[in-house]
């Protein structure tokens, strides 16, 4: 079976999501991606402003939590699975299974969000203004605490991953020569978005660490959120 399997699982999940033929659902969605990534940068901006945290920061909000050129992206990881036996033997194994983890966290951000888009639309005026309360009462009445939970899981395997396989010298160097390819075949976005990652990584001592701390304090809002908290966001 081929290690780039699963990203077809993926992409499948990705294009069954409802904002693809809803303009309306679209709009409401790309407002709760902004609200979100305005309140991570306030959350964390403690983390964020560190000089050797800038570029991950940068890439956590940009990029695993629902880039705009996602589109882009998911075209083209469609077309590498036609050459999925070459690729392989391009990429390193442990460089597909960090990027697949990537990719998986980047398609579920947007599911999330959706869920919560779609409930906007519900409760709503689809023009109204997003504020704290409406996000908590949202994210109550939907009950995602577990499905934010399992994501900030996933984010913490991809922080260990990064430390443990994309370090070596010898994965970077066989990146890099990829990118001729990349270039050649129109896979740049896809090339730019795990380069990305490698360039955000760089100024850490540890990966790891930086998820890690994000993390944590992602589950005390959580835990803030559905213990009751009215202002569990401040």
């Amino acid at each position: 079976m081929s290690k780039l399997a699963i990203l077809d699982e993926l992409l499948e999940r990705y294009y069954q999501l409802h904002y693809h033929k809803q303009p309306d659902l679209l709009r409401r969605l790309q407002d709760v991606q902004a609200w979100q990534k305005a309140r991570m940068q306030h959350t964390h901006a403690k983390q964020f402003a560190e000089k050797q945290n800038i570029l991950m920061s940068e890439y956590f909000l940009n990029r695993l939590y629902g880039g705009p050129d996602f589109d882009a992206l998911a075209e083209q990881i469609a077309r590498l699975m036609k050459y999925a036996h070459k690729a392989e033997k391009l990429i390193p194994e442990n460089a597909i299974k960090t990027g697949t983890l990537g990719v998986e966290l980047a398609i579920l951000a947007v599911q999330l969000d959706e869920e919560v888009a779609i409930q906007l639309l519900q409760d709503f005026h689809p023009y109204e203004a997003l504020t704290d309360d409406m996000m908590r009462d949202t994210y109550l009445k939907l009950d995602q605490g577990q499905s934010r939970l399992n994501q900030l899981a996933l984010l913490d395997q991809l922080g260990a991953s990064l430390d443990k396989y994309m370090r070596s010298f010898v994965v970077y160097t066989a990146f890099k020569m990829c990118k001729g390819t990349a270039n050649k075949y129109n896979f740049n976005t896809m090339y730019e978005f795990m380069q990305e990652g490698f360039l955000a990584m760089k100024p850490l001592k540890s990966a790891e660490k930086f998820v890690r701390d994000f993390t944590q304090t992602e589950r005390e809002i959580i835990e803030k959120v559905h213990s009751g908290d009215p202002k569990p966001f401040q």
